[in-house]
């Protein structure tokens, strides 16, 4: 029961976080929320680590990582995820977002030489072309179109993300444990936005309403600390490979979200190629001894 509760807290926020960065689409330029969102999110995070007396005493070489995943994850990549929602309904977003489990299996293999896995393979040319079917008309058009622009941002935002996300595993393997890693990492991706922000000259400014600080504190307290707390104990009670199941989930919520609150319209071809770019996901994420039981099943039949 608690496996449950943990996994729908996490999808749901998760989910739900999507339509909150488009309600942060107000007068606040996307780098300086995004700032604003993670340097409040290390801040509470850094608090709970003191509380709890966690070891926050890493090397130089530790906080160069750590700077690379802040800039690159909290950073880049959730400048990325802002930017494109201006272009796309938030569901959309989230849908190309989930690419980032192809995307780690490329990099992965890039920066650590992993092996690449048949079954990642497969999946990963499946959602290319689930995200081809689902902006057909977009691509067709050769014309720079907002679908267009937005699948874009939203594809190099998450390869960004992907690069924090192998980062991040680096230092998981060096020692630093990922509520610590992700305190400084936050706090090096939103220092990281305001120094873009200003350098591009930009000003510190806030929107005072309930219309802009609801979603960003939901953003950062649900979305970055809470559901983040909650996806840890579900790794530490079932495993990271079943806990990322999450990732399939997540953008479902997101849909069925922007359906209702967007009036996303669904479309044949948007069916067909969200369900393809989702059944690439679910074979990346399943072990490949499940997937040759099943397989073997179905030929039985």
């Amino acid at each position: 029961m608690l496996n449950f509760i943990l996994y729908a807290t996490t999808t749901l926020i998760w989910g739900s976080t999507w339509l909150g960065i488009k309600l942060q689409l107000s007068q606040v330029p996307p780098i300086l929320s995004v700032g604003y969102r993670f340097f409040l999110a290390s801040v509470l995070l850094l608090i709970y680590c003191i509380v709890t007396n966690r070891n926050l005493d890493f090397s130089r070489r530790d906080h160069f990582f750590l700077a690379v995943q802040g800039v690159t994850l909290f950073g880049l990549g959730y400048i990325m995820s802002y930017l494109a929602t201006s272009y796309l309904t938030s569901g959309l977003v989230a849908v190309i977002f989930s690419t980032i489990l192809m995307w780690n299996i490329l990099n992965l293999r890039l920066f650590m030489g992993q092996p690449v896995a048949w079954r990642a393979f497969s999946g990963g040319v499946l959602g290319l072309a689930g995200i081809c079917i689902l902006f057909w008309h977009d691509l067709a058009a050769f014309t720079a179109t907002s679908g267009l622009i937005g699948l874009i941002i939203a594809l190099v935002g998450a390869y960004l993300a992907s690069i924090g996300n192998v980062v991040g595993s680096r230092n998981a393997r060096c020692g630093v444990p990922v509520t610590q890693a992700n305190v400084f990492s936050m706090a090096y991706g939103a220092v990281f936005c305001l120094v873009i922000h200003f350098i591009v000259g930009g000003e510190l400014t806030m929107d005072w309403t309930f219309g802009y600080l609801g979603p960003m504190l939901y953003l950062t307290v649900f979305g970055s600390v809470v559901a983040f707390g909650c996806y840890m104990l579900l790794i530490g009670r079932i495993g990271a490979d079943y806990a990322a199941y999450v990732m399939l989930l997540m953008p479902v919520v997101a849909l069925v979200i922007s359906t209702f609150f967007e009036k996303y319209r669904w479309s044949s071809s948007a069916i067909f190629g969200i369900a393809i770019v989702l059944l690439g996901n679910l074979i990346i994420l399943t072990p490949a001894a499940t997937l040759e039981k099943s397989l073997l099943k179905v030929k039985a039949n």
